[in-house]
């Protein structure tokens, strides 16, 4: 697949993202939910070594080249490993699968209702390496806790701001404003919060196009606008803490969304499970959130 392929089969969305970027802090709490627990390793070097190992584990399954698996979103590390002696860029390009990076260095402390994205020092060249690598595209979160039209501006603001940094390397950046779930206010919030995407959408250059991962919105359809807004090559959606049948249930009610889950998708997997019983497994829950994403 070239750059022209890759975009698209994002455009026509006919599957899902896989999110396998879990990162220093989170990384942890994936491997105890796949049966590792802390204190199996010794250093970070073998924590990100044991999550390397169940991340190969997946794209080696004969599930994950189904077809209905259309992208992958890597941590750093991740993209510097190798399935099977192929660097793993290029092992999910073999497979079909378009291959993009978590950029994000973490959030700041919560101000205004939101955590804005940690500064990222040397973007521009890990956007070289990348690029070089096969990448396609980028995705990089903060987080929304509350309906405050200050914060959400400023969240919104800062991923159109990096997304541009992205777009001037040929790549494509993935928006991630993740609107808590937990957020009693949320309905109001996600108001604000599209308005601001329209804003920033409308100030692009013509000819530009970015993705959008978004909390599965507490109004169903409630993102169509952004879904066709020719600045938009596609709009996702987290899992965002709910169940695999929870996130794919309220997913299905939202025409032209397809997933990004990680914990919808990686929930029921474990470390001491057979080949066979892991491979039903994640086809299992790839079945499920294709079917969701695509109706």
């Amino acid at each position: 697949m070239n750059t022209e392929d890759m975009t698209a089969k994002m455009a026509a969305g006919q599957g899902f993202i896989a999110a396998l970027d879990q990162s220093g802090g989170s990384t942890p709490k994936a491997l105890t939910g796949y049966g590792i627990e802390e204190g199996a390793w010794s250093s970070e070097d073998e924590m990100f070594e044991l999550i390397h190992q169940m991340r190969s584990r997946i794209i080696k399954s004969p599930c994950f080249a189904s077809g209905k698996v259309i992208g992958a979103i890597l941590f750093e590390k991740t993209m510097d490993g190798s399935v099977d002696g192929k660097p793993v860029p290029q092992a999910l390009i073999d497979l079909g699968v378009v291959p993009f990076l978590k950029i994000d260095k973490g959030l700041e402390a919560e101000a205004d209702g939101v955590q804005l994205m940690k500064p990222m020092p040397g973007l521009d060249a890990l956007l070289e390496r990348a690029k070089a690598l096969g990448v396609f595209g980028t995705k990089e979160r903060s987080v929304i806790n509350a309906a405050n039209a200050t914060g959400i501006a400023a969240a919104v603001a800062q991923q159109f701001e990096v997304g541009k940094q992205v777009l001037a390397h040929g790549m494509m950046p993935i928006l991630e404003p993740e609107y808590s779930i937990k957020a009693p206010d949320r309905a109001a919030g996600e108001e604000i919060l599209k308005a601001e995407i329209l804003k920033q959408l409308d100030a692009l250059a013509d000819g530009q196009q970015v993705m959008l991962k978004l909390s599965i919105p507490v109004v169903a359809n409630f993102y169509r606008e952004l879904i066709g807004h020719p600045k938009v090559l596609a709009v996702v959606a987290l899992s965002g803490g709910y169940s695999t049948d929870e996130a794919c249930a309220k997913l299905a009610e939202n025409q032209g969304m397809i997933a990004s889950f990680s914990r919808g998708l990686l929930q029921d997997l474990r470390v001491h499970q057979s080949d066979g019983e892991f491979d039903r497994t994640l086809g299992a829950a790839i079945d499920q959130i294709h079917m969701a994403s695509i109706r």
